[in-house]
């Protein structure tokens, strides 16, 4: 009986000692992360030159410095594993290897993330992550990688809560800093369980670039995706963020005025602001939409709070955000096939009627005076405009 017991000690004491081991204390994404990512655009089609290209983009564009920092490789980067088990890169796409790339990347002033899977294989079929975790780890922290992102297909009976904190543990075993991107799809509700294993994780289902609709593989529109992360909020903040997939804006499958709402709505919501397009040629319009500072600003407020939906009536919407200033960033969105009049009250703001507040248009970049109790304008069919609002 002793034996027995001195037996349950030892594996409490483990266990205990894995729960630490497990606890997220990065110190990084306080923040919602900000860069670019190769899967809207490029899908499989993803080599050393085209990396290389959009890093010198996200800096001749301006980008950068902006707040774009994170160069990321979705799938199809990897082709196989070695005697050893290494992960192995597809060597006639990347030939000079992933450390010399991930060295070109940071030699940008950027930050370097690469792409797998919690299952055996990744969405595209190539070598997953399962049972090589702390190998993979050590193997990204040696080629310098800032960011990871990790998929959830081909996952079978697994636990994601429990895969997920594999993988969590080991990048902290790694010896390198790296960002957690959680990507199931919110299959298992993250957000009740991922605040301590990844620094974001995907609440929804898999943005396609149209404002309205769902695919039948279960790829969702911008408004439906608005919808399913709409009272989530509570579980974001710094250093855990809800994530609503990466941005479409630029890739044609949406007008400008679409464009400019879809980017508009993910800063309220204080979601990571992960390029998908192809930023090596932008026209001015997308250039312009993407590299807003003063909507960042609000994504990137220090605060932390994500934003959410106030009042709808019809499919006009007002949306708000609180900032750290004690200010407001409000959306008033368009959803109809018409222009309409949208008003925002500030009961709707938690302001009282009588607080005279200062109203700027962060479209516009135009101060709107000092107004009082509400403010009203007319905006168009599937567009938004943002204000922020401040007493």
């Amino acid at each position: 009986m002793s034996r027995n017991r001195n037996c349950l000690a030892a594996a409490l004491l483990l266990c205990a000692g894995c729960l630490n081991l497990l606890a997220l204390d990065n110190g990084l994404a306080k923040t919602p992360p900000m860069g670019w990512n190769s899967w809207n655009k490029f899908a499989c089609n993803v080599s050393e030159d085209l990396i290389k290209g959009a890093a010198d983009a996200l800096v001749s564009s301006g980008m950068r410095d902006a707040g774009y920092q994170y160069l990321v490789i979705d799938d199809c980067w990897q082709i196989d594993r070695d005697a050893n088990g290494n992960i192995v890169a597809d060597a006639k796409r990347f030939p000079s290897g992933i450390k010399a790339l991930a060295d070109y990347v940071h030699s940008k002033g950027l930050k370097f993330g690469i792409y797998s899977d919690a299952g055996t294989a990744t969405c595209q079929h190539r070598p997953g992550g399962r049972g090589y975790e702390f190998q993979d780890a050590r193997q990204y922290a040696a080629w310098g990688v800032d960011y990871l992102k990790y998929d959830w297909c081909d996952h079978g009976t697994q636990n994601s809560e429990a895969s997920y904190s594999l993988m969590s543990a080991a990048l902290k075993k790694s010896g390198r800093p790296i960002v957690f991107s959680l990507c199931e799809w919110g299959s298992t509700k993250p957000w009740l369980w991922a605040r301590d294993i990844g620094n974001l994780w995907r609440a929804t289902g898999d943005i396609v670039d149209k404002w309205d609709g769902k695919e039948k593989w279960g790829g969702l529109g911008v408004v439906q995706i608005l919808d399913q992360v709409n009272g989530l909020e509570s579980y974001a903040g710094p250093g855990h963020w809800n994530d609503p997939d990466m941005l479409e804006v630029g890739n044609g499958g949406m007008t400008t005025t679409e464009y400019r709402s879809h980017f508009s709505l993910w800063c309220l919501l204080a979601a990571p602001l992960m390029a998908g397009n192809d930023i090596r040629n932008m026209t001015p319009e997308i250039h312009d939409i993407l590299t807003n500072k003063e909507l960042i600003a609000v994504d990137q407020d220090a605060l932390g709070i994500q934003g959410h939906r106030v009042k709808q009536s019809g499919g006009l919407e007002v949306w708000s955000k609180q900032l750290s200033d004690g200010g407001r960033a409000v959306a008033l969105l368009n959803r109809t096939g018409a222009d309409a009049k949208i008003a925002v009250a500030w009961t709707d703001l938690g302001y009282p009627d009588s607080l005279p507040a200062s109203v700027r248009d962060l479209w516009a970049k135009h101060d709107l005076g000092t107004q009082k109790g509400s403010y009203a304008v007319s905006v168009p069919s599937h567009g938004v405009v943002v204000l922020r609002i401040k007493p």
